[in-house]
């Protein structure tokens, strides 16, 4: 199995459960593991036969956009989901960091796994 990684990418989104945090826009950071066997790309110099980062990228940052709700651990869970069903990703580990909600933290977060892991072949 070999992973395509998309690291601290900057979403924009209504996150949060106090009033406040309902009439703004915050910042959260995603570190992504995506499953998939890059061989096939890799032998023929094909994007797609691959993973395209750019696109899983630019698709995290509408869904951010598009959604709104009161718990990261929704948002993972929501985004986890879109991205294995429009992508055909079979696993997935999805880190969502919430930069400065906790003053004494630099960021608070979850880390999520769901699907099936692939074996390595």
């Amino acid at each position: 199995m070999d992973l395509v990684l998309i690291e601290s990418l900057a979403v924009d989104t209504v996150i949060g459960v106090y009033d406040w945090e309902r009439t703004i826009t915050q910042r959260l950071v995603l570190d992504l593991a995506l499953a998939t066997d890059i061989r096939p790309a890799a032998a023929d110099d094909d994007i797609a036969l691959t993973l395209d980062y750019a696109a899983i990228s630019e698709r995290a940052q509408a869904f951010a956009a598009a959604h709104d709700f009161a718990l990261v651990e929704t948002f993972a869970e929501r985004l986890a989901e879109t991205l294995r069903d429009e992508f055909g990703i079979p696993w997935l580990r999805l880190s969502v960091r919430k930069p400065g909600a906790v003053a004494a933290a630099a960021a608070v977060g979850v880390r999520i796994e769901r699907g099936r892991r692939p074996e390595a072949t």
